[in-house]
């Protein structure tokens, strides 16, 4: 998974903060036990002897070293039952000075055979979402709290669905798209419609879940992302260069990009050679695609060039929002 390489430094190092307090934590109830049963320290000093013991017995030469080592290895179990009830005495489990890493799999390095760890993982995805909040609001934007009540149940002109019957089957979408990311029938959505009814919204509630979930998530307006692309064009040797290319890097390997916001970005040539990009490699790569605008397809295909549209068109499941703006009836009610 292709996370931002900030989310995955922030990761590591909570990683090893963790790894660190545990150690710490350990050494500071080993002092104290040790303080109170001085017998726990000395069958920890004399069980570190015996595994010295059963290393040089059996690289002993010139003699059988099996009877030496069942001896060593008797006394090292009856040292190691004593410890245990001394320590289940003093109120501890048996292992609980054990110096034992909390993932087996990885041995708390974050790492398997070169394969993140899912503990690191499910670092990297709740750093995501942490940092998918600080655009988003995530706090109260979820699946959970999006409601239906907004939506008149009333015919809409030129609809056959009333906007609450629409919207049921975009929630529906929406939810799944998330909930089964990777998997879903829609690799890739265009929700289009008027301002304020939702778009933003859902899309960030698809952030949220997919993240979560432990996929990589890049959200960005449009208006930005495309300034991003630009700058590393015109930028490359300045340091505002070298983010962007990081930047643009990301928008094209994530696993999933939400493009907020699409046709308010000054149209420009290279604007235009960017979504170009931006769309075509993200289809050639596989990967997914949330695509938020006020632009009809109509629009879409007004605004921006024949293969761009022709890519949204085929590629993207598109959802049409339709209602009365959210934001104004919030108003109203104030």
């Amino acid at each position: 998974m292709g996370y931002d390489a900030a989310v995955l430094r922030r990761a590591t190092a909570r990683l090893e903060v963790e790894r660190n307090d545990r150690e710490r934590k350990r050494d500071e109830l080993r002092r104290r036990l040790y303080a109170q049963t001085p017998e726990l320290e000395g069958i920890d000093r004399q069980l570190r002897g015996t595994i010295l013991d059963i290393i040089s017995a059996s690289l002993r030469q010139g003699s059988d070293p099996a009877p030496s080592l069942q001896v060593i290895k008797d006394r090292n179990m009856d040292l190691q039952h004593r410890r245990a009830r001394l320590l289940e005495e003093a109120g501890y489990s048996a292992d609980a000075l054990d110096d034992a890493p909390a993932c087996k799999l990885c041995g708390d390095t974050g790492w398997v055979q070169g394969q993140m760890c899912s503990c690191l993982k499910a670092l990297c995805a709740q750093e995501q979402v942490k940092e998918l909040s600080k655009l988003l609001d995530l706090g109260e934007q979820s699946f959970d709290s999006f409601s239906l009540d907004w939506y008149s149940p009333l015919p809409w002109p030129g609809e056959s669905a009333s906007p609450r019957d629409n919207m049921e089957l975009i929630y529906d979408v929406c939810i799944n798209y998330a909930q089964k990311f990777g998997r879903f029938y829609f690799k890739n959505l265009f929700l289009t419609g008027d301002p304020g009814l939702g778009k933003t919204f859902l899309s960030a509630c698809i952030a949220r879940t997919v993240a979560e979930n432990g996929f990589s998530v890049v959200y960005d307006t449009a208006g930005n992302l495309f300034a991003q692309f630009e700058e590393q064009k015109f930028g490359r040797d300045l340091p505002e260069g070298r983010e962007a290319r990081e930047d643009t890097r990301r928008y094209l390997s994530c696993d999933l990009l939400i493009l907020d916001d699409l046709g308010s970005e000054f149209n420009s040539p290279l604007y235009q050679s960017a979504l170009y990009t931006l769309v075509n490699t993200r289809l050639v790569r596989d990967k997914a695609t949330v695509i938020s605008s006020n632009l009809s397809m109509d629009g879409v295909r007004s605004r921006y060039n024949g293969q761009t549209a022709s890519r949204l068109e085929g590629e993207y499941r598109v959802l049409r929002f339709y209602g009365e703006d959210i934001r104004l009836q919030k108003k109203s009610r104030m």
